[in-house]
């Protein structure tokens, strides 16, 4: 089972700012410069936290994970957007 999550960073630092977008365009789609919704299996999830975790400054930045439910349920209509709209990448693969 996949969930969506938004995950949302705040990055001190623009050599790393640009290495967790870079990271985070292999897990899901921008909604915002520093916001994604991102369809994970649990298993990704850990990957996501992982890669995350190696570029990141836990003294400095942060990363909000937010576990908004299943993707074939109530999370497909949880987010809004007002303006232009972002169309979400198709996926085959996880790219890591």
């Amino acid at each position: 089972m996949r969930n969506r999550y938004i995950v949302a960073y705040d990055v001190s630092d623009g050599g790393r700012l640009r290495r967790v977008f870079k990271k985070m365009n292999g897990f899901g789609d921008a909604l915002q410069y520093s916001v994604f919704a991102c369809d994970l299996s649990a298993k990704e999830r850990v990957l996501l936290e992982e890669a995350l975790s190696a570029i990141i400054d836990v003294k400095e930045d942060r990363v909000l994970i937010i576990d908004i439910g299943p993707v074939e349920g109530r999370a497909a209509g949880m987010v809004r957007t007002l303006g232009r709209q972002v169309k979400p990448k198709q996926r085959e693969a996880l790219v890591v």
